[in-house]
Formats: structure tokens, sequence, C-alpha cells
């Protein structure tokens, strides 16, 4: 994500007040090739500046793969090359003393050599072990060679974390692999041999004794056991197949089974990251560190997870074991692991920083770190329990189809307030927060009239928020044209009431605006910067409220949207579409008026991610993608399979609308694209209308 192209990343890390980094130093990008002249100078100023900042670098040398394309771990060469290249970083960066020249080798080798996914591209347990075995010998000989220069280096080796639990039957897979994830670490420290458990299964394999017996002569015990542990490090074995998903079925050539996150999974045993070190540290007894914690999930999510590891780890500390630290991985995010870095185009998954709009932007996992490192007051989201610790995670758990505006709040927990119980947008918003276990409250024009401050002020003595989304307003966009006075009210001076109270109680405050704020005039996608213009009187007030709070309440978050629809709500134009087409009812659309449809599962989820990082000014959220009224009729017609011989497409001059509509008013953004694509976003919208469908016709 183009770190290698900016300095001021390194300064918004040390700026968490960290004192130890997992860096790269990678060996294919110094030498692509084996007679690659090496380029230090980028590294060596990283490196220094980390130095000056009082920060400890564990280099990093191979992460992930192979290395450089001259070489692969079934390469014999490969550990000899590699330790040639780690005495070169060692000549180069005398002054830095923890490594980990290969990350995770059993995790690489399973991937590499027994699943077939990564390159060379393996799948036999011969391949899979003799890559462990040239990963784990790369990582003692690049240690001698590092400890001929720098005697007091330390190795920091990590691997995967995890066990798997499993039905009666199939326990002997589960004892199997329980001892095969130890099996990086027990080579290195030399435990491997005639007496190791897993000997029978290796000598299988024809792999002669002496490959093994190098590690006997030559330990190399890690001086700190780093594990890297996920929320799907631990899996669950279970040979009745029709309870899980297909894909998560699969088999050994015994028994077929279902392959699973234990963490879904009713089970009597005790699990958990506490469970996985105290086993660890009962089998070496040696400095550990957990390397890698990262939830790929909504922000309040990360921050829970981040929190039961720490607190976890704290526990355990005091319990005895030598736990060294807590890492939060990847501090940039990363790409592409929902499709296991195998096709193009993965997702991007934020971590401490979101780079999304092109430079680092804290997240409030990056305010939650620092409040650890400087002993503050920890976000109250973190303490609302993970979903990985909720009832709801569970397989067999009915899923909630809707909340139908019911207000909840713990009392012990201040509360989101919502201001719109009666509107798609304020629903939408409950819904969100029920399931993602956010406490609020949602209210109505009865529990707070916006546009009465005395109203205001009392629903904020009542329920002490801790920040405010304003998910009310007007929406008809032509009878605004003869309504403008009560407009204005409903869409500005209320909005602004609501943003004085945030800005004097010092709380969070977030508003929606429009796209009909432009006048269409440009024929690229809107970003935050472009003059507004509107052409109506609704796009008028929400221009003015824009402005005012600006001016009110700076830190403010105002989201510009476009067209709403989504699977809950029975107004908005995709909605229209299909309960016409399904009538066999006429519809007349635009064809020449394009515009951004916008998911509202999406558009709540991603501003809500946005009010917890406590954001601040305008933002554009729409699905990326671009359509007319028509296009969009017409899709929506493909997706259902309806005919779509009643889709009357005509310019929009011709429909004789009340209030002007600019032709062109599709949103961009120059802060960062945060919303899926429109396919995307129709795709999921159809499957949802579909399984409500089957829902409602079983009940």
């Amino acid at each position: 994500m183009n770190h290698y192209k900016r300095f001021s990343d390194l300064e918004q890390i040390a700026g968490l007040g960290i004192k130890k980094i997992r860096y790269p130093v990678l060996w294919e990008k110094h030498q692509p090739a084996t007679d690659t002249q090496i380029d230090w100078s980028w590294t060596a100023s990283r490196l220094q500046y980390l130095k000056d900042a009082g920060i400890d670098v564990i280099a990093g040398l191979v992460h992930h793969g192979s290395g450089p394309a001259f070489t692969n771990m079934l390469d014999p060469q490969f550990p000899g090359l590699l330790a040639d290249y780690a005495r070169k970083v060692a000549e180069r960066f005398p002054h830095l003393r923890y490594f980990t020249p290969v990350n995770e080798p059993l995790t690489t080798a399973r991937f590499s050599g027994l699943y077939g996914l990564w390159y060379p591209h393996k799948t036999s347990d011969k391949d899979f072990i003799q890559m462990l075995l040239n990963e784990c010998k790369a990582t003692v000989l690049a240690m001698q060679a590092i400890r001929t220069l720098i005697p007091d280096a330390k190795l920091v080796q990590t691997e995967d974390l995890g066990k798997i639990y499993s039905t009666p039957l199939l326990q002997y897979q589960a004892d199997f692999e329980n001892q095969r994830r130890w099996l990086s670490y027990d080579l290195l420290c030399g435990r491997v041999d005639a007496e190791h458990p897993l000997w029978a299964y290796l000598m299988s394999l024809g792999i002669a004794a002496t490959e093994f017996q190098f590690f006997t002569e030559n330990p190399c015990v890690p001086d700190i056991f780093g594990f890297n542990h996920y929320v799907t490090s631990e899996r669950y074995l279970d040979e009745n197949l029709d309870i899980y998903p297909a894909h998560a079925h699969g088999g050994n050539g015994k028994h077929r089974y279902a392959d699973v996150e234990a963490v879904r999974v009713e089970l009597e045993q005790e699990t958990g990251i506490k469970v996985l070190l105290k086993e660890a540290w009962e089998r070496y007894g040696r400095p550990i560190a957990v390397t890698e914690v990262h939830l790929h999930c909504h922000r309040e999510e990360q921050l829970r997870w981040f929190k039961y590891m720490w607190e976890a780890c704290c526990e355990l500390s005091i319990e005895g074991v030598n736990l060294q630290g807590v890492t939060a991985w990847a501090m940039l995010g990363s790409v592409g692991w929902n499709k296991l870095l195998t096709k193009p185009r993965g997702m991007y998954e934020p971590g401490v920083f979101d780079l999304r709009g092109g430079s680092p932007r804290p997240t409030a996992l990056a305010a939650y770190i620092k409040s650890i490192t400087s002993q503050q007051e920890e976000h109250h989201l973190a303490q609302e329990k993970g979903w990985w610790q909720r009832s709801t995670r569970f397989f067999n758990h009915t899923p909630v189809l809707s909340l139908q505006g019911e207000n909840l709040t713990r009392k012990d927990s201040r509360p989101l307030m919502i201001i719109g119980r009666n509107g798609t947008l304020g629903k939408s918003f409950a819904n969100a927060c029920y399931l993602r276990s956010i406490p609020f409250i949602l209210l109505g024009r009865q529990d707070c009239d916006i546009t009465d401050m005395a109203s205001v002020l009392k629903a904020f003595e009542i329920h002490k928020p801790w920040a405010v989304v304003n998910a009310a307003g007007y929406v008809r966009v032509d009878e605004a044209e003869n309504d403008a006075l009560r407009c204005y009210h409903a869409n500005c001076a209320g909005a602004v009431n609501l943003a004085t109270i945030c800005r004097e109680q010092g709380i969070g405050f977030m508003t929606f605006s429009s796209d009909l704020v432009f006048d269409g005039n440009k024929n690229k996608p809107y970003v935050e910067s472009d003059v507004v213009n509107p052409l109506n009187v609704y796009g008028r007030t929400k221009a003015a409220c824009e402005q005012a709070i600006q001016e009110v309440y700076p830190q403010a978050l105002v989201i510009r949207t476009s067209a709403f629809f989504g699977p809950d709500d029975t107004e908005n134009f995709v909605h229209y579409v299909i309960d016409s087409l399904s009538r066999q009812t006429q519809i007349t659309v635009a064809e020449d008026v394009k515009v951004s449809p916008t998911y509202v599962p999406d558009l709540v989820n991603v501003s809500l991610d946005l009010l917890i990082d406590q954001e601040q000014g305008i933002r554009h959220l729409a699905n990326k993608g671009a359509v007319t009224w028509a296009e969009l009729a017409m899709e929506t017609a493909r997706m259902f399979r309806l005919n779509p011989m009643f889709i009357n497409a005509q310019p929009a001059a011709a429909m004789n609308m009340e209030a002007a509509r600019p032709r062109y008013s599709v949103l961009g953004s120059e802060k960062g694209i945060l919303m899926p694509t429109l396919d995307d976003a129709l795709r999921r919208f159809s499957q949802e209308r579909k399984q409500q469908v089957q829902l409602r016709s079983i009940v």
C-alpha cells in the first residue's frame, strides 16, 4: 500500500508510544536477482528513524512465500541463500538485535506444500515437510550468520497459534494436527528425534533421518516464541456435514468432515488465547510474545479483540508466564487475505491506520493502543462483549431480520443517540447497533424535537449520549419546492441545534447531506472539495446545513450520500421497481439522470466506523458505480427475473417533476473509497430480499 513511497508513516506510528515494531527488511525487495547490487538507502533511512525514536526493530527477512524468484522453499540452496542475505543485513545494520528470518514457517509450508495455494503449489505431505525443513534450516543458518557479526542477536520466531477440537470420531485427526502445530518450534529446539510423537509419520514420507539430525546437532531455540493468533485459528472437526456450510466440507481420505471455526460451535472444552498460551508456556518455558493481533470486522470489534488479547496476556503475566508484548498487526492494514492471497483484487483490511485515502488515517484502534501505552482511559465501546463471545456467533443461531426501531441501551453504558425513529435511516442505524452490540437509544420527534432547543437539551440530559447520529430530516424533494420553510427547519435548523449541544458537551456528531447539493455540470464523480450549487429547495437546505455545521462544530462529521436502497425499506426506488413490475404496472423512469445508488447497510456500517474513529468534516459515501435511473430499473428487473417491458424510460424533462435535478450527481471521494461496488451491493441486496421472502414463507 505504497509504504515505500511515504516517510510520514513512521512519524504516525512512532506517535502511538510503541516500544518495538516488526518491520520488513525483505529479501525479495532488496535482492530480487542473484546479481543484484543491493541499495540499502531507503531501508537505512527508515531504520535510523526508528532507532532515533527509541523503537526496537524486529527485522523480518521472509514474510510469506519463498523470497526472491530465483529460489523457492523446495530448493536445497534456499537455506544457504537466505543465510547469505541475512549476513548482508547484519553487516549493513549492526545495531539491529531482533530478527525473524522466516515468518510462520509451518503455516507457509502448509499453504505452499500441502494445500497448493501458494508457490510452488505442491500438494503432498512430503513436499510440505521438506519445505518446513528448508525454512527451519534457513532460520538456523541465518541466525548463525547474523550472530557472527551481532553476537547478542535474538531470534523472534513467529507461528500461528491454534488448536483443533473435534467430535469423538475425529479425535485421532485432532490429535495429529495438535502435535503438528508445534513442529517448527520443535525442530528449532532440536526436539524432533525418534522419541517425537510424529517420528513415525515423518519417516513414512521417505525423508532421510539425517535431515532432522541437523536440528538436534544445531539447536536454535527462539529467544522469544512469537505466536500469531486470530479468531479463526482454533478449528472444530465434525463428521455431521449437514450442520455446516458446504465450503467447510472436506476430509482426510478416511473420513469426510466439516472444518469450521471453533468459536462458532458450542464446546465443553475451555478455548481461547489463554488456554493456548498456557500450553505453549508449559511446553517450552521460554519468553512469549503475541506477534499478530488483528480482526477484520467493524471498528468496535477490532477494539474488543485487541482488548480481549491484551487482558488475557496481562492476566497470564500476573500468573507467572513470561509475556514480552502484544503486537497490533498489521499497522497499515493488509490486502487480499479474504482470497488467501491467491486472486487479484483482494479486499483491503484497515489496521491501526486506514490507507484507503492514500495516506495513513488513524482509526479508533490507533487511539486505543495509544491509551494503553499512556495508561489513559480506554474506549467505552471496547467494554462490550466481542461477537466471538456472544450467542449470535453459533451456527444454530436464528438471525435477526429487523429490529423495527426497538430502543435498546445498557444501564451501565452511555448510548449512541439516534434521531429519526420513523425513518429508514434511523431504523437501519438501530438495527446495525443491535447487531454490533453498540448501546443506543432511538428517538422520534415526540422524544426529541430537533427544531426545539429545549426538547433537544432535555433529551441530552436524560440519555447522556457519547455521540449523536442525526438520521432525521425532510426527504420529499418535489414537495419541498412548496414547503421551503418546513424543509429548512427539518434539514438545517434542527441539525444545527444538535451540533451546538454536541460541541458544548464535547461529544461526536454525525449528520447526513445529499448529492443534490451539486448542479450536475460536472462529467466525472463529485468529490468532497467540489463547489456546491444546488438546483432545488431540498438541495439548498442541505447545502445550508453543511455550511452551518462546519461553522458551529468543525469536528462534526457530515456524510454526503445518494439514493438509498435496502432490504428493510419499502419506500426506495428499487423496491418501487420490484413491486410495480411484479404487478405488471408500467413505471416511468429518467434515462438521462445519472446517480450513485447507495445500499443502506453499507452506508450505515461504514459511517458508524467513521464516527467511532472520530472522523470529521465532509465525507462522500456511496457504493462505487454510476447508473441512470433507467439502467438501475433494468438491472433490478434482471436480478429478480421481472419483465422489463413495463419500464418506460424518458428524459427527465418529460417527467414534469416539481424540483429540478442535476443530470449528473455521481459521488466519488478524494478521502478514500470506503464502500463496496454497486454491483456487489445489488447482488447482496438480491440475496437478502430472497432470504427474507423464504423466511417469511416458513413463518
